[in-house]
């Protein structure tokens, strides 16, 4: 029992000082701690409901991506059949109804068309299903329809890409500590803390940012078929706000010259000639190259620069763009292509989003469950405090210091760990330091039990840690369990609760056994007392 070496004590304190030491910087302001330098400063973020700020929830318009799917379908299938060797000869291939129609010119070359199709449809995830169904009908003509396990594994995939696109635009706001997470198969719940005008974070986060670059078709320059949507095969018609000629839309072809996939970098600038706004994007190599290549061979034509289906501008190719560079104008202001530069640079959405619920939680809400907490945990200590002295006497006060330590070492671990403190997490925090005397409850007990049975001081002390141990370890391991599950499978709040309280669970069993312990062993050796009044 007394066999407490110094270097033992000299690792609990020093391990207990600088998790105390870590949570300091939580009770200052932002701007009192920036003020220290260079010097670490960690600190706990305070969540939505603490602090304020914005809560949106997206959902994906999961229709338009199976749309942009047989899109991309019908021009994959075009060009897999004119590569083919020899080149298979079809028609004309129709979108309509959600399915890939065509038909072949040549009835010899159905088997080669197929293998073809079925090298364009691989298996859907990982239960070996085809993502495409494929039926020949009139001995000619193929259709092409997607799969239910195909549409999941696309919707699955776009939300997976989509939730990361989201949370590097957020970041490039210079946000602090926000929460981005899947909720179902198309939504996304995004918490940004400290926000209070959702409306530019609405705005970034509703824009697709598919830039495209596509030659224009200047063939097509009757008003009336541009205004009813009529194009050449090949080609199709879009919205052109600022078309000089007065009429919003223009056809431009549907073969993509080069896409913002390649762009490496997207910077709000101003024109040198009239000093207006503008976005100046930069390709990486091969995207660099192949637009030099292209606007080489189109010398003296327009092309369009599209965003999310929207003409921004159609300039005309005057000599080839040889740098790698281009610049997007079209009506901004500074801060709408600061916004734009913005979404380029994190990628592309590969599903459209829109809001469909949105909160905006003021800082007096958050200041008030704050003060509230507190309230509600300094209560708690003191009542825990009270009844822990009155019963345990010198043990109980050991027990008060080990609860004390143990909530300011839980802020520490919380401020190292740059966890966000919630709500239910403050809640997590009063019912730690309720259970937290649990052990010490335990441990007090056995050692009454042990002094009734006429055992020595020493031994009673060893038996009640040694065999109350052994349940302190057993309870806190179930609750521990709990804690994982809502972990694990726990989304906002609940997740904010359980992390609480598994670091609360360590931080009171390492405080309340070995830290007692200690404290006990240390007044034993130094005062050497006949007997326990416990």
């Amino acid at each position: 029992m007394l066999d407490f070496p110094r270097w033992k004590v000299t690792s609990i304190l020093v391990l207990l000082a600088a998790l105390m030491a870590l949570a300091i910087p939580s009770f200052f302001s932002e701007d009192q701690t920036n003020a220290w330098g260079s010097f670490p400063h960690p600190r706990i973020n305070l969540g939505l409901d603490l602090a304020g700020g914005s809560y949106l929830l997206l959902e994906a318009d999961t229709d338009s991506l199976i749309n942009q799917r047989v899109e991309q379908m019908r021009d994959e299938v075009a060009n897999r059949m004119r590569r083919a060797t020899p080149k298979i000869d079809i028609g004309d291939i129709s979108t309509r109804d959600g399915k890939v129609n065509f038909m072949l010119r040549d009835v010899t070359q159905v088997d080669a068309a197929r293998e073809q199709l079925n090298s364009l449809t691989t298996g859907a995830g990982l239960t070996g299903q085809r993502d495409w169904n494929i039926e020949v009908v009139d001995g000619t003509r193929f259709v092409m329809t997607p799969t239910r396990a195909g549409i999941d594994q696309a919707i699955n995939q776009a939300m997976g890409d989509a939730t990361e696109v989201v949370r590097k635009r957020i970041d490039e706001l210079g946000t602090k500590e926000p929460t981005i997470v899947r909720q179902g198969s198309s939504r996304i719940v995004v918490q940004v803390p400290g926000l209070q005008n959702p409306d530019a974070l609405k705005k970034l986060l509703g824009t697709t940012a598919k830039l495209e670059f596509k030659l224009v078709d200047e063939t097509v320059t009757d008003p009336n078929q541009l205004a009813q949507g009529i194009a050449p095969v090949g080609s199709q018609v879009l919205p052109y706000a600022g078309n000089p000629s007065g009429v919003p839309f223009i056809a431009v072809k549907r073969s993509v010259m080069i896409s913002g996939d390649q762009l490496i970098n997207a910077q709000q600038s101003n024109d040198q000639t009239t000093n207006e706004p503008e976005v100046v994007i930069t390709f990486d190599s091969q995207g660099g190259k192949k637009f030099a290549r292209v606007t080489q061979a189109n010398v003296g034509h327009p092309f369009a620069i599209i965003l999310d289906n929207k003409v921004l501008s159609a300039p005309g190719i005057r000599e080839p763009i040889l740098g790698g560079t281009a610049s997007i104008s079209g009506s901004f202001t500074v801060e709408s292509a600061n916004e734009l530069a913005i979404a380029l640079r994190s990628g592309k959405l590969p599903v459209a989003l829109k809001v469909i619920e949105e909160r905006t939680v003021g800082p007096d809400l958050g200041k008030d469950s704050i003060q509230a907490g507190i309230k509600a945990s300094v209560i708690a200590v003191i009542l825990v405090i009270a009844f822990m002295l009155v019963t345990y006497g010198r043990f109980g006060i050991y027990a008060n210091f080990a609860v004390v330590i143990n909530v300011v070492v839980i802020m520490g671990v919380l401020a190292v760990l740059n966890g966000t403190l919630t709500l239910p997490g403050i809640a997590g925090f009063v019912l730690t330091i309720g259970t937290a005397v649990d052990a010490n409850v335990l441990i007090n007990e056995r050692i009454r039990e042990e002094q009734r049975r006429g055992r020595s001081v020493i031994q009673s002390i060893e038996l009640g840690y040694k065999e109350a141990s052994r349940t302190i370890f057993e309870a806190n391991a179930t609750h521990a369990i709990s804690g994982v599950i809502m972990l694990l499978l726990g989304s906002g709040p609940v997740k904010g609760f359980a992390v609480v309280l598994l670091i609360g669970i360590c931080t009171s069993v390492f405080t309340a056994v070995t830290f007692t312990r200690m404290l006990v062993v240390l007044w034993v050796r130094r005062t050497r007392p006949s007997h326990l009044n416990i």
